[in-house]
């Protein structure tokens, strides 16, 4: 299939600590490792390696850190034909903290990304298209939401399927005001803490009705070691976390890694159950490796986990 997705390409500085540091504090990492990432360049990453045709939409600097950001991008066959440079603005970088535990903390940096030029976009790449994958950090603000409004639009007036990704950033950035685009979507993936902030809501239940009642169809709630749970205005069903029989060591990316996997199954036929499925075992996959686009998952190891 062909997919035209939208979203940020950074530089990822990940820091492995035993604590995060207090105000003030200077703290040594056990390890450090730096990254290509971003929501777009690692479901275009993924849906490449799955076999698909992909366009991304995003835009670089021209610092050194700008091919850096798209070099596996370019390693997996993405077409940059949608990629701008910025003269003036640097390339997103992302500074991760991680402990042991799971906590951490960041530093997100929009750079270039959010001057994403609406004027550039050709509206004969989204007609043509067979999914229009849209991450929620395009949405913040600026030239890179009118961009990503004006897409949303074209697509649902060529009947493109728009499949949205919210991000906690985005989420906690615009909060309510992303509801309208997002219950316009033909599918919604969100993780609890935007559910219940998107809703302005206290549970996954009220949080569900809520988006029913403002039109929302098919939306997908990504809960962590538990799995998904896919909800329909007719159904809701839990789909149990999946076990790859590695450690997790890393979940940059591995909610990215979840989209690309769902859309992949979903756009081709298979129920959102059994995508939602090959989500879980994409983001388990993401996760036993360092980095966001570092785990290379194929279609045939999808179906073998995710039987």
């Amino acid at each position: 299939m062909k997919f035209y997705v939208i979203g940020d390409v950074t530089v990822d500085h990940l820091y492995y600590l035993k604590h995060l540091p207090a105000p003030g504090e200077e703290v040594a990492p056990e390890s450090a490792t730096m990254q290509p990432g971003g929501a777009g360049g690692t479901i275009s990453v993924t849906l490449a390696r799955l076999g698909h045709t992909v366009t991304l939409a995003a835009r670089v600097g021209q610092d050194p850190f700008a091919d850096y950001a798209l070099s596996t991008v370019r390693e997996s066959g993405v077409s940059e034909t949608a990629v701008q440079r910025d003269p003036e603005t640097l390339t997103s970088t992302i500074t991760v903290m991680q402990t042991p535990d799971g906590k951490r903390a960041m530093i997100s940096y929009g750079g270039a990304n959010r001057n994403l030029d609406p004027s550039k976009l050709k509206k004969k790449d989204i007609d043509s298209s067979d999914g229009l994958i849209v991450s929620a950090y395009s949405l913040i603000g600026g030239a890179q939401r009118n961009y990503t409004l004006k897409a949303i639009e074209t697509a649902h007036k060529a009947g493109v399927p728009v499949v949205l990704d919210l991000g906690t950033g985005a989420v906690n950035a615009v909060g309510t005001g992303l509801l309208d685009t997002a219950v316009a979507a033909d599918y919604l993936l969100l993780n609890q803490h935007e559910l219940q902030a998107l809703t302005a809501t206290h549970s996954i239940s009220s949080a569900l009705a809520t988006l029913g009642a403002r039109g929302a169809r098919q939306v997908v709630v990504k809960v962590g070691a538990m799995g998904s749970i896919v909800w329909t205005p007719e159904d809701t069903e839990l789909v149990d976390a999946v076990q790859v029989g590695a450690e997790m060591i890393d979940t940059t990316g591995a909610g990215d890694a979840f989209v690309a996997a769902f859309v992949h199954a979903v756009l081709s036929g298979q129920s959102m159950a059994q995508a939602a499925r090959l989500g879980n075992t994409a983001g388990a996959l993401s996760a036993t490796h360092i980095g966001a686009q570092a785990r290379v998952v194929s279609a045939a190891e999808l179906e073998t986990f995710g039987e």
